[in-house]
């Protein structure tokens, strides 16, 4: 009797299941090309990790190259330049999060204050554009503005009697110049969320604050962000997952001869030992050990949002 009791629960809740799958049938195929999707290139390709553990010849295969365990990560941690690089994504990914992260949500927030719509989509519009170009186009851009001899400033500078600056390849400005292209590059684009989510703050909350004497700043503090903590909390632990990455497009264009010791990263150390000199194995190690520290990240942060989660603001 036990037996067939729990085949017919089980039998039950699959028939609840399917009738579940049947009845939403058109949300399960909208989401269908996306687990595809998820599956294809983000699932099935992580069987590429056994490449962190091994010698990988191309020409033998992932299954035939040698087996070498943890040696390419000791490789990796016991390399001249592992303090070096891991110094200065650390740093950038820091300057990124303090600056970049803040930028979105305080123009947001000066949005959400303007009375006056049609200069309100104007700024928008001017402010995320930059978010579709691509890092060639930004550079050239700056290159425009900030070369030595010609660019914009530069020749500005000198009609008012300054001497020029190497914005571009004097190590001193390398950072300031990596996290300020990537403010003007994001900070409209990032702001849509927060205006999405001030937009969702219920107006008659405004009302009794200020009938309770609230001022600007009261409304601000009291109202306006807690309406957007969970927003905030949300994109902050997604940063903080990519610590790591401090954007290897942007380094690419902006690094050279003259400022790499101070913004050469991870990815950029990865792309000339795993492309150029074909460490694929040591390439994909490093990879592996940015994708564990990322997921402790993303672990730690949560936690700590949900614990301190009622007791912001």
């Amino acid at each position: 009797m036990d037996a067939k009791s729990a085949a017919g629960r089980t039998a039950g809740g699959l028939s609840i299941r399917l009738r579940t799958v049947l009845k939403h049938k058109t949300m399960y195929l909208m989401l269908l090309p996306a687990m595809v999707y998820f599956i294809v290139f983000k699932y099935i390709p992580m069987g590429g990790i056994l490449i962190a553990f091994k010698n990988y010849n191309m020409v033998l295969g992932l299954w035939d190259s040698k087996w070498v365990g943890l040696t390419n990560f000791k490789d990796f941690v016991n390399g001249v330049y592992f303090w070096d690089i891991m110094g200065n994504t650390i740093i950038l990914s820091l300057y990124k999060l303090a600056f970049g992260f803040s930028a979105p949500v305080l123009l947001a927030l000066l949005l959400n204050e303007v009375q006056t719509q049609w200069f309100k989509r104007v700024v928008q519009t001017l402010t995320y554009l930059p978010h579709f170009l691509s890092w060639v186009i930004v550079y050239g851009l700056m290159v425009a503005l900030l070369a030595p001899g010609d660019g914009l400033i530069n020749m500005l500078l000198k009609e008012n009697g300054f001497a020029p600056i190497s914005f571009l390849t004097e190590s001193a400005w390398a950072r300031p110049m990596v996290v300020l292209s990537e403010i003007w590059k994001d900070i409209g684009w990032g702001a849509i969320l927060y205006l999405a989510a001030l937009a969702g703050i219920d107006p008659s909350q405004y009302e009794a604050a200020r009938i309770d004497g609230a001022s600007k700043l009261r409304l601000l503090w009291h109202v306006t962000l807690p309406g957007i903590r969970s927003v905030v909390v949300l994109m902050l632990v997604l940063k903080l997952s990519h610590i790591l990455d401090a954007g290897f497009d942007q380094i690419f264009m902006l690094a050279n001869t003259f400022n790499q010791d101070k913004i050469d990263i991870i990815d950029t150390w990865v792309y000339r030992e795993g492309l150029q000199r074909l460490k694929v194995g040591l390439a994909t190690a490093v990879g592996l050990f940015k994708a564990v520290i990322g997921f402790g990240l993303v672990i730690a942060a949560n936690k700590v949002a949900k614990k301190f989660d009622g007791q912001i603001w």
